[in-house]
């Protein structure tokens, strides 16, 4: 083995790291990779010999760091925390200044942070990217979010846009038919300059809140499918198939209508019925959901979808309350076809109402950090590779360019438009499971989100009354300027003076 001779190396053979190392080699890329199982790095490299950029296996972790071309790329995809930790100060020996270090895993935003810092003050520079698409994804064309000083991501930036997903500069709609060894070639690339130091691995976070939230709507529009109008598996497959050829286009559409029409190998039972009803999570909905309460930004739509995922997970107790806690149910006696237009358009106003909050997160997180987001790119890149690809995107794209400034989604004209042409279903829906006892809790949210952000006034001036009454916090009156707070001497409110 030659000194210098890849273009970039990568640590941990995982399946997506196997995936990942393909697909840069598959776009001409010299590739080498390190595992800390030598057996396992010795039986990826045997089994695939004839990429097109090469695989170097690497047994040490000197050999591996030697055989990459200066300034070194390396990218680290091991589990997040402290593996990740483990990997960097394993390989901060054997590097020289200005190397460069890419996470690819789901870390911490804050984490990225503090090692960007802590690496660059050292002399290295360091990349947070986040990598979306799942296996798949990896292995012919990823979302890629990439955060860091941007010479290192200058220097990144021609491998990067050669392995991300791609899709049509027109439609919006991603680019597929890859195949080992023949990857997809022209078309927009799913990948951009996200920002400074944490940046990238904070809006892979969102995408991965607004992805739970996506997953639990389509969950309760099967509930009401078969909880409510008594569809089986196979029919509700035909209509998810229907949904996805019009605004609802999108990956996970496109996989629940193939997850709902499988059969079960063993019993021949409908797959989905002989599905456990208990979901798991990795944490970064709750991440988004956490940092959403910790700067003030209402995002329950992505909240209620991570606890839906902890109710689930209750199985025992949630079964045993089943046979104490009885709903008083109204039976469904309207139209199937219109109902089940009807949960359509509540999933539709759900789904625009949850990217909103999304959206939002990041507005105040650029605040927060001093980063430079630029949403309409963003949203570009989410609209292949990723979990969360969708047409719907293409929408979102174009209301960046309308206004890069804008607030909040539901102010656009379009998404206005949408949710008023499709808001009476809605109420419909979510009048409907609550008196039937189906629980909705993502629609539901959504709706109260919506309610609140287009009310005047909201009941939040008896609240501030309470806090003020219980523990003196003050309060602002609405014939002051904003800003001023007062204080009663209770508990005698008639007093006619107040205290600023």
């Amino acid at each position: 083995m030659e000194n210098s001779e890849s273009d970039i190396g990568l640590v941990g053979l995982a399946v997506m790291g196997q995936n990942l190392a393909l697909n840069i080699a598959d776009h001409g890329f010299r590739i080498s990779v390190y595992n800390r199982t030598a057996a396992k790095t010795e039986a990826f490299v045997a089994k695939n010999p004839d990429t097109p950029g090469g695989l170097v296996g690497c047994e040490t972790l000197e050999d591996f760091v030697k055989s990459i071309k200066r300034p070194r790329k390396i990218i680290i995809l091991v589990q997040a925390g402290r593996a990740t930790d483990a990997v960097i100060e394993g390989l901060l020996p054997l590097l020289d200044p200005d190397d460069i270090i890419i996470d690819g895993g789901n870390a911490l935003w804050t984490d990225t942070i503090r090692r960007e810092k802590d690496l660059n003050g050292k002399g290295f520079r360091f990349i947070g990217s986040g990598v979306s698409g799942g296996e798949e994804g990896a292995r012919f064309g990823p979302s890629l979010m990439p955060g860091g000083k941007e010479s290192a991501w200058n220097e990144l930036k021609p491998i990067w846009e050669a392995i991300a997903a791609k899709v049509d500069a027109e439609t919006g709609k991603p680019i597929d038919g890859a195949t080992p060894g023949n990857p997809v070639e022209g078309g927009v690339t799913c990948t951009t300059y996200i920002g400074e130091n944490g940046a990238g691995h904070y809006v892979k976070m969102v995408h991965n809140g607004i992805e739970y939230g996506d997953m639990q709507m389509i969950c309760e529009a099967y509930a009401l499918m078969g909880g409510l109008l008594g569809m089986e598996p196979a029919e509700m497959s035909k209509v998810f198939g229907e949904w996805n050829k019009g605004v609802l286009d999108s990956f996970l559409i496109e996989i629940t209508t193939d997850i709902l029409q499988q059969t079960d190998p063993v019993t021949g039972k409908p797959f989905v019925d002989v599905v456990l009803d208990t979901a798991g999570q990795k944490g970064t909905g709750k991440w988004t959901s956490v940092n959403a309460l910790d700067m003030g930004i209402p995002a329950p739509s992505i909240a209620e979808a991570v606890f839906a995922r902890c109710l689930s997970a209750v199985k025992e107790e949630r079964v045993a309350a089943s046979k104490i806690l009885s709903p008083i149910l109204e039976k469904f006696d309207g139209d199937k076809d219109e109902f089940v237009q009807a949960i359509h358009d509540a999933l539709y106003c759900s789904k625009i109402v949850s990217y909103a909050q999304g959206f939002q997160l990041m507005r105040a997180a650029q605040e927060e950090y001093d980063w430079k987001l630029n949403f309409g790119e963003i949203s570009m890149i989410f609209r292949g590779g990723c979990i969360i690809r969708a047409a719907f995107l293409q929408k979102i794209y174009e209301a960046y360019q309308r206004n890069a400034d804008l607030a909040n989604l539901l102010l656009d004209p379009y998404f206005k438009s949408e949710i008023d042409r499709c808001q009476a279903n809605w109420r419909k829906v979510v009048a409907a499971a609550a008196a039937s006892g189906i629980a909705i809790p993502t629609f539901m949210s959504s709706l109260a989100y919506y309610d609140s952000y287009r009310s005047e006034r909201l009941p939040a001036n008896l609240l501030q009354a309470q806090r003020d009454y219980f523990g003196a916090h003050t309060y602002e009156r609405v014939d002051q300027e904003r800003g001023n707070f007062y204080h009663i001497d209770w508990p005698d409110p008639t007093r006619p003076q107040f205290e600023a």
